[in-house]
């Protein structure tokens, strides 16, 4: 495996691979890795020749200084991680590396696609995403790029970002991988103090009830209404967001009927941690 940190160097190792035919995958992670992103790893693994796994943890995507202050960093367990699941470069850049001599973001509208639930609730978020997504997609050049269904809004901002700006770069959306016990796994979940993680696993709860709903006619609103109310009732779950949207565009779904684009969505803060979380209709 060899690691990487300045993006020069990268682009001479990876423009010698493209000459000799070689697929080339990306990764892009803030780290703090977990069999999530291992799922990724596998996924890119199966899918082309080279894997490129990016740890950067973004400062431009973070809305609140302390969220970003308090995200776990793990570089060795990382790199151990990387190691066991074969990937081929780890790119670990620095600020400056992937921004230049100014940190800034430019503006993204994507309509509700950017507006609606994460864009209501983290202003700014987007921006940070798309631009450093954008920063990362030029320096790696990749011909498929893997995310996690997990973030399932940022996974369909970035298909928009590739369909706009880098039409012949694949998006390829992995299935989100989730604990023994039902919590989809993300790297916030070590900070959910063991007697609140019951609170956290409401949200999942709430999720397949909706899911199962969605299966009989005329009862996918009702269901929604009711585990809506279930979660704001609940003292120890600080709710923002519970809906059925299409995961296209990110509107609210209009009627009983579903299709494999309908998600159940929701957002919510257990013991001062921001989750989310989705499942298929």
């Amino acid at each position: 495996m060899v690691i990487i940190h300045a993006a020069p160097e990268l682009g001479e190792f990876l423009q010698n691979l493209r000459l000799g035919g070689r697929r080339i995958g990306f990764v892009p992670t803030m780290g703090a890795l977990h069999d999530g992103h291992a799922s990724l790893i596998r996924c890119a693994k199966r899918e082309t020749d080279v894997v490129v796994l990016s740890i950067f943890v973004n400062p431009t995507q973070f809305n609140e200084t302390a969220d970003f202050t308090n995200y776990p960093k793990t570089t060795d367990a990382d790199l151990n991680l990387a190691r066991s699941e074969k990937v081929d470069v780890v790119f670990s850049p620095q600020v400056a590396d992937v921004y230049g001599d100014e940190m800034r973001t430019e503006p993204t509208d994507y309509g509700s696609l950017t507006a609606a639930f994460e864009g209501e609730s983290r202003p700014g978020h987007f921006d940070g995403v798309v631009s450093v997504v954008r920063r990362l997609f030029n320096i790696v050049r990749p011909d498929v790029a893997f995310f996690g269904e997990k973030d399932l809004q940022q996974l369909a901002v970035i298909r928009h970002l590739a369909k706009l700006e880098f039409p012949e770069l694949e998006i390829f959306g992995c299935s989100l991988i989730r604990d023994d016990d039902g919590l989809a796994l993300s790297s916030r979940n070590t900070r959910i103090p063991r007697d609140q993680r019951s609170h956290a696993l409401e949200l999942h709860k709430a999720l397949l009830e909706v899911a199962e709903a969605s299966k009989s006619s005329g009862s996918l609103q009702a269901a929604i209404d009711r585990n809506l109310t279930r979660l704001q009732r609940n003292e120890h779950i600080e709710l923002e967001y519970f809906a059925a949207v299409d995961s296209k565009n990110f509107a609210v779904l209009q009627s009983e009927e579903t299709s494999n684009q309908s998600f159940a969505i929701v957002a919510a803060v257990v013991a001062g941690v921001r989750l989310i979380d989705n499942c298929r209709l």
